[in-house]
């Protein structure tokens, strides 16, 4: 097992939920977070979390992934700061539950900027010095959403899908030259992302007691770091329903019934 001893590790959408728990839980393991989100004095917050239990100073730039230009010019920066990002968690996303025919253009567009091309882009400005220095990890944050859509989150899903599509594919393409690609596949997670996502509050009441904690989340990532591997998948449960979709969907749509129509 590798050692994350002064490794850096950049992560998007680190100002809070399971960006920051991951930013924290590797800093404690010797590695040097580098945070990145849209809100600084968020980001400031998390800096000085990480600051006060592990004495490590994380540095943090403000980036809106969803902007490729400043991608480029961020990750530019970073690399001159930091020399190297040895391992890249692409965290930054975000969703909002409506039916297909009710949602605005805007958030259509607004969850593909961020949750694919955002991701490619953060991906595309740190893989070539990877591939340069035969070493580097992508970790992709997806989704069980990816795996197996429901209704009122056909975009949402649809981003996750497209993740998983371009992860699988390039995992393929970097495999033999010293590069890991793992995805990320939770179930819900106790994090502000239903805030945007669940206006209404009725899908985190109606799955509250199922949802995953960041912290146990962020655990099954470190573990990859250190070991990578192809897919982590939680919860297990929710993980063999979305497999036995693949193979079986109309019975599994049928059997699914009111508890896919929890939003």
């Amino acid at each position: 097992m590798s050692t994350l001893k002064n490794k850096v590790v950049a992560i998007t959408g680190a100002s809070g939920g399971l960006g920051a728990h991951l930013a924290l839980d590797a800093a404690k393991k010797g590695a040097l977070p580098v945070l990145f989100a849209r809100r600084e004095d968020q980001l400031k917050i998390v800096q000085d979390t990480i600051l006060n239990e592990t004495g490590i100073k994380a540095p943090f730039y403000t980036l809106d992934v969803s902007d490729p230009d400043s991608v480029e010019q961020v990750f530019t920066q970073v690399l001159i700061d930091q020399k190297n990002v040895h391992i890249l968690v692409n965290n930054a996303g975000f969703g909002v539950f409506e039916e297909f025919a009710d949602a605005p253009w805007e958030n259509i567009e607004g969850m593909f900027s961020t949750n694919v091309l955002g991701l490619m882009a953060c991906t595309r400005a740190v893989l070539p010095h990877m591939l340069e220095r035969g070493s580097g990890h992508i970790i992709n944050i997806a989704s069980q959403a990816g795996k197996i859509s429901t209704p009122k989150s056909s975009v949402y899903a649809a981003t996750k899908h497209a993740v998983l599509g371009f992860s699988n594919g390039l995992r393929l393409e970097v495999a033999h030259k010293g590069v890991h690609v793992t995805t990320v596949n939770p179930g819900p997670i106790a994090t502000d992302f239903f805030t945007l996502a669940d206006k209404s509050g009725n899908y985190v009441k109606n799955i509250q007691k199922f949802m995953l904690q960041p912290s146990h989340v962020s655990q099954k990532i470190l573990e990859a770091m250190q070991r990578p591997v192809r897919e982590i998948n939680l919860p297990w449960w929710m993980n063999i329903g979305s497999t036995a979709y693949q193979v079986m969907p109309r019975l599994v749509e049928k059997l699914g019934g009111k508890s896919f129509r929890q939003k």
